[in-house]
């Protein structure tokens, strides 16, 4: 297998793809972003490198002698004040803002077209470690019955729908109607404000009413960003009320699957895996 160069953000994904290649006995290198790594990281092989540092980066890969890399992990806009970009970096950073200023997916695919660009083959999360996806029909116990299913299509509709503006990639509806949409705040910003909506428009415990929906933008490079849910969600999700999740399986990870069943199964909460091209 080809040495995978991990550049990691916060959040388990990273580790969670490390400890993957690691049991694989797959070798790998990873690049721990300054500022957004988990400090637990530093125990694989790697180096901290700033996130301007664009030349810093591309020499440490090739000097580990990666030939993939996996961009993996949260990573928040900077404040473009504060970067301190080496040489490489300032050549990058006019292309970087112009595509910024484009929305968050032209970012994404100006910076692996420059990864690319040096000879590097990009791998998804997903291709990575295959077993983090969702799979088609219910994870766990329960199944979301003919109310949640509309809801569903409608969630997802309006979940695709953002994503063609490159706006979020979730959406909640109850009853049909369309309580949140995610932006630049994330799902959990999103359930936070859909917690907080008058016990009218949403489910409780004893009757849990409506979905979250998750789902790429139909825009989206697919290497990078893929929706994710884990624990802390379901139970975000059964705070508002809500019935269930549901995702598009294979473009959907699901970190700690088994801790996720338990929640769910626990909680009263669906997850559930629709296929794409089955979506209207």
């Amino acid at each position: 297998m080809e040495k995978l160069g991990l550049i990691a953000g916060g959040g388990d994904l990273p580790r969670r793809l490390a400890e993957g290649c690691v049991a694989a006995g797959r070798s790998l290198f990873v690049v721990r972003l300054k500022g957004f790594a988990e400090p637990d990281m530093v125990e694989f092989p790697g180096a901290e490198v700033g996130i301007a540092e664009i030349g810093k980066v591309m020499e440490a890969l090739k000097s580990a002698g990666a030939v993939s890399v996996c961009f993996a992990g949260n990573v928040a806009r900077p404040d473009l004040s504060k970067l301190k970009p080496d040489l490489r970096g300032l050549r990058v950073l006019p292309g970087a803002i112009a595509a910024a200023r484009r929305g968050d997916d032209a970012l994404l695919r100006f910076l692996l077209a420059e990864f690319e660009g040096e000879g590097f083959r990009i791998e998804g999360a997903h291709e990575v470690e295959a077993s983090l996806t969702l799979s088609q029909g219910p994870l766990g116990a329960l199944s979301p019955d003919a109310a949640a299913r509309e809801d569903m299509a409608h969630a997802l509709k309006i979940a695709r729908a953002i994503g063609a503006l490159d706006i979020g990639q979730g959406a909640v509806v109850v009853d049909g109607l369309v309580l949140a949409v995610e932006a630049q705040e994330g799902t959990d910003g999103m359930l936070e404000r859909v917690r907080n909506l008058p016990a009218a428009l949403k489910g409780e415990a004893e009757a849990r009413r409506g979905v979250l929906a998750k789902c790429p933008k139909p825009i989206q490079e697919l290497r990078v960003d893929l929706p994710t849910i884990g624990v802390a969600t379901v139970e975000a999700v059964a705070a508002c009320g809500l019935a269930g999740i549901v995702g598009e399986a294979g473009r959907m990870l699901v970190m700690d699957r088994a801790g996720v069943i338990a929640a769910a199964d626990r909680l009263g909460v669906f997850v559930y895996g629709v296929v794409p091209e089955a979506l209207p």
